[in-house]
């Protein structure tokens, strides 16, 4: 569908390496270059589009006075992960090489996106945290986002199991249905049969609800120890990579990404995913900004 027309904003569509972006750019002159906010939507890496987001990304542009490029990424199943992360890497890095022909200034780049938008917004920096060929990105804002399959008994799984719109089982649902696998394995998921002793051993010191903060443990209870299903393991051994869980990235990683903004909501069952996310930022001395929406949810 073609762009709205806004007053205040030029609109165009083009192709960053074959892949999809709206480019909003602020009609009023600035004395200097602008800054972009490069802007990937959420929907469980199969729904939402650059239309359904248009909205969002014109205010973000105007009351930034920030050129968006929204990033309209294959969807899954049609399209296998991790073709999702692929494109939402191709289109930043043409981006950050010709920022500059866009009247944006290089070194003022951001990368913003919600629910799985986040979670290809943080995999594309950590895919980037090597590159010195580009500009580096200024900062990143990650806006409830999904970051691990390990566990799905954390606080809030248990605390927002049954809240609409994403309730414990649906998450899972969405999940196998983006990963293209046999809805069968979703109890696994649910149990944690999926996981080997030694990735529990392994990523415990970083997914434990130990490290949530008190105030949103209440009624949690520990779940019961699952033993590990090999046959569930080997279907979703994707799910243990960084590109589907950047919380599991290694803290020579982590050290190395930018400043980062995070916002949770209390009725969601990723709110402890982002608070996960902070603490091993903050581990790892990155600068965090961290809001928290009390009457929030997913």
């Amino acid at each position: 569908l073609p762009a709205f027309r806004d007053p205040k904003l030029f609109t165009k569509d083009e192709h960053f390496k074959e892949v999809p972006v709206r480019i909003y750019l602020p009609k009023s002159p600035s004395a200097s270059k602008r800054r972009a906010v490069i802007f990937v939507h959420g929907g469980c890496g199969m729904f939402g589009s650059i239309r359904s987001y248009e909205r969002v990304c014109r205010y973000i542009a105007k009351k930034s006075d920030s050129v968006v490029v929204s990033v309209g990424y294959r969807l899954a199943p049609e399209h296998k992960y991790p073709g999702q992360n692929l494109d939402c890497l191709r289109a930043a890095v043409h981006f950050l090489e010709t920022a500059e022909s866009y009247g944006v200034d290089s070194d003022r780049v951001i990368i913003c996106g919600d629910s799985a938008g986040a979670t290809f917004s943080t995999s594309v920096c950590q895919e980037l945290v090597d590159r010195t060929d580009i500009p580096k990105i200024r900062a990143q804002v990650m806006i409830y986002p999904f970051l691990q399959a390990l566990s799905f008994n954390l606080p809030s799984y248990q605390q927002n199991a049954f809240i609409p719109l994403l309730s414990q089982k649906r998450l899972i649902h969405f999940m196998i249905k983006y990963l293209n696998k046999d809805s069968a394995l979703e109890e696994a998921l649910l149990e944690g049969s999926h996981v080997p002793e030694s990735l529990n051993l392994k990523y415990g010191k970083w997914i434990n609800p130990d490290l949530i903060p008190d105030e949103f443990k209440q009624g949690y209870k520990s779940p019961p120890s699952a033993s590990c299903v090999a046959q569930a393991y080997k279907e979703l051994k994707e799910v243990f990579e960084t590109t589907f869980s950047p919380l599991l990235a290694e803290d020579s990683v982590i050290c190395r990404l930018p400043d980062t903004c995070i916002i949770t909501c209390e009725h969601d069952v990723l709110r402890d995913d982002g608070l996960l996310y902070k603490k091993r930022l903050e581990d790892n001395n990155v600068q965090v900004t961290w809001h928290h929406l009390a009457e929030g949810f997913h």
